[in-house]
């Protein structure tokens, strides 16, 4: 019998890492789908990434694609669970499926999904409140980054900047970056925790040219510098003659390293 599951929270509460535990601790077929969710007044809800997803494809890589129509055969149906994220600023006044805004019920009809439990974080038990935020007001910016690859120094000097306000106020960043050595990394980041969390992906990308898996950045806050933001990643990415010196070297010193 299949399980769909609506989980929604505002941003940076922890819904994905949440999911992803729920699925490792699964013994049947899992699968998943992120919905946009929508903007509110003064509050602007990033476009639907594709981070959340690849994040979790990459740690559990049986886990099906439910945004690609007729995705699930009969056979994956069978003991699935089937987990919705949702993005949402504000706690449902109603509890269960009766605070699920109708706007998401028409959504994933196309989708042929019915929800049969829907928890909120900040509300439901079972979901953590320590960093469950309450947005006033909030701007985002989401860049699609797929093939570039970035310079790792610049890197670490522009989340740096990035986390401590050389853009604007951010209240939330996250990210999947490849580096010149194949590395995939996931930067994460939210105003109310101690630091960034940094995590290399299991996935290496071979040295040569530029992977085509997805590379995107998502920030959250007030009075950002978009422009700023633009300008300075541009400078922190790799031109083709760099890349192609990066990975020249690294692979003569794999071949060398093998030889031994």
């Amino acid at each position: 019998m299949s399980q769909v599951w609506l989980i929604s929270g505002s941003p940076g509460c922890g819904k994905t890492n949440w999911i992803l535990n729920t699925f490792k601790n699964y013994s049947g077929n899992c699968g998943y789908l992120r919905l946009g969710g929508y903007s509110e007044i003064n509050l602007e809800q990033a476009i639907n990434s594709k981070i959340d997803f690849a994040f979790l494809k990459d740690q559990i890589p049986n886990l099906l694609d439910l945004s690609i129509s007729n995705s699930i055969s009969e056979k994956d149906k069978e003991n699935i669970l089937i987990i919705i994220e949702f993005p949402q600023f504000f706690i449902p006044k109603s509890q269960g499926i009766n605070g699920v805004d109708l706007r998401i019920i028409n959504e994933l009809e196309k989708y042929n999904l019915q929800p049969n439990r829907y928890l909120h974080f900040g509300r439901d038990p079972e979901l953590s409140i320590k960093d469950t935020l309450d947005f006033r007001a909030i701007e985002s910016i989401s860049l699609d980054l797929k093939k570039h690859i970035w310079d790792p120094a610049s890197l670490n000097t522009f989340w740096f900047e990035l986390v401590n306000g050389a853009y604007g106020d951010v209240y939330r960043a996250k990210a999947l970056m490849n580096l010149p050595d194949g590395r995939y990394i996931l930067f994460n980041w939210i105003v109310s925790q101690q630091g960034s969390q940094y995590q290399t992906l299991n996935q290496v990308a071979p040295l040569n040219g530029r992977p085509e898996r997805c590379s995107e950045i998502v920030i959250q806050g007030k009075n950002l510098n978009f422009e700023s933001i633009k300008s300075t990643i541009h400078n922190c990415l790799l031109n083709e003659a760099v890349l192609d010196h990066h990975q020249t070297s690294l692979r003569n010193s794999q071949l060398q390293t093998a030889r031994r």
